[in-house]
């Protein structure tokens, strides 16, 4: 069970609105209402916040918690597809649906030719794998440059300032992982 379903049932067996656990609480509203609705979790002080006002111990709220509702899912092909342009010649798609309840985030990449992605880097911790399934790429990390083509892999920390540009004939594609999910 999920976090916000766990809030939700316990509220409701104390027969309690969202509006009078949010003034009881201290949490906002719309974070209440977000962290029921799975579209956020909430952090460990909100969490408490919500045990004293519903009192309860934080051990009953965690007890039946788990990361996903199913451990296995599969996304067909007609399944919608979220893509984000990033520039004329850089897009990604998520690969996955509800990132929030996951332990990583594969999107793919897709960069056209000659196009380059932004330079990024994400906070300390945060770990990037990278698949080339089609094109060549030079990855930029940090000062060093590296060249890759279809089927190699590259995994380092994004902590450090990196971009991907196209270095092929035709587009590049690249399946990348980010651990832990930036959501």
């Amino acid at each position: 069970m999920l976090i916000g379903e766990i809030i939700h049932r316990l509220r409701k067996e104390k027969k309690m609105t969202l509006v009078e656990l949010a003034e009881k609480s201290g949490v906002a509203l719309a974070t209440l209402s977000r962290i029921e609705n799975g579209r956020m979790t909430g952090t460990l002080n909100s969490h408490m916040k919500i045990c004293k006002a519903l009192e309860i111990d934080i051990i009953e709220l965690y007890k039946d918690l788990s990361l996903s509702k199913k451990a296995v899912e599969i996304r067909s092909r007609k399944a919608q597809i979220e893509v984000s342009f990033h520039s004329k010649n850089v897009s990604s798609q998520m690969l996955i649906q509800n990132a929030m309840n996951k332990k990583m985030t594969p999107f793919m990449i897709k960069i056209n030719k000659g196009g380059s992605t932004h330079k990024e880097a994400t906070k300390s911790g945060v770990e990037k794998f990278i698949y080339i399934a089609a094109g060549k790429i030079e990855a930029v990390i940090g000062e060093e440059k590296y060249h890759l083509v279809k089927g190699e892999t590259l995994y380092f920390d994004s902590s450090a300032p990196h971009y991907f540009k196209n270095t092929g004939p035709g587009d590049a594609s690249l399946v990348c992982v980010v651990c832990p999910p930036l959501v």
